[in-house]
């Protein structure tokens, strides 16, 4: 399986292909991520074990969302029920994946940690982003370096773990190869990646604005938008012949493409 290699504008149909499926049900997507952002706050509020619990199953919520544009995808209804996809099948993988990604994040703590930015990290994972300006202005001049490294860094982690979770579910690659094959996929596309980055920035201006209202929809459009580049990137096997590779499982989400 290799992904795809696809032209710059091709980001700006991501969106527009994910405006389509929130527009098929778009009160029921208002309502299921409404559903997880309460759900993820009010487990991260839980004493020490909360944020990295939330972590740990991101994953499976992520596949969840994903399941649900699928069905959409197919001419099928968005459920509630497609939430808990996640936690019926693949949820060991999946929760391996949130904890390699969790290892990660702390691992990235620790370098930056050792090149200087110690107070900085002392701030963040104790919680206190929002400290006094002036302590954290102090402590943002003071790590220079260290905050470049970290966001090569996390930007790095995060580019391996974009398409993890649905090659995990949809596909059943392992998560570590299919952090690898997310990562390859990313520097794959940089062009479509930075127009859909760039237009998403735009939007997130405008659905500011009006008291926030835009939010109602651009959130939805966050995940639908990333079912619809993963199909592009990641297409079905369709040549004669052609067998997957050993433990990919080609489903009915690879059947639908935009």
């Amino acid at each position: 399986m290799e992904p795809q290699r696809l032209k710059a504008g091709q980001g700006w149909e991501w969106i527009k292909q994910g405006y389509a499926l929130f527009i098929k049900a778009p009160l029921l997507w208002i309502v299921l991520l409404f559903i997880c952002v309460i759900a993820a706050v009010g487990l991260s509020n839980v004493p020490v074990v909360g944020e990295p619990l939330v972590s740990l199953l991101m994953p499976a919520i992520l596949v969840g969302l994903m399941a649900g544009c699928r069905a959409l995808s197919q001419d099928e209804e968005l459920e509630l029920a497609h939430l808990f996809s996640g936690f019926k099948q693949h949820t060991s993988q999946l929760v391996t994946l949130g904890g390699i990604s969790l290892a990660g994040q702390f691992l990235i703590f620790g370098v930056m940690m050792l090149v200087g930015g110690a107070t900085l990290v002392g701030i963040l994972m104790n919680g206190q982003p929002d400290a006094d300006p002036n302590v954290m202005m102090q402590a943002v001049a003071g790590a220079g370096f260290a905050v470049l490294l970290g966001i090569v860094l996390f930007s790095l982690l995060m580019m391996a773990m974009q398409f993890a979770p649905m090659l995990v579910f949809f596909r059943n690659v392992p998560p570590v190869q299919a952090m690898k094959l997310s990562l390859r996929a990313f520097l794959h596309n940089v062009g479509p990646m930075l127009v859909y980055g760039i237009t998403f920035l735009l939007l997130a201006i405008l659905a500011s604005i009006p008291m926030m209202l835009g939010w109602l929809v651009l959130l939805p459009l966050v995940f639908t938008s990333l079912y619809a580049s993963y199909c592009d990137i990641f297409p079905p096997v369709k040549e004669a012949g052609t067998t997957p590779l050993e433990g990919e499982v080609i489903g009915r989400d690879d059947q639908a493409h935009f």
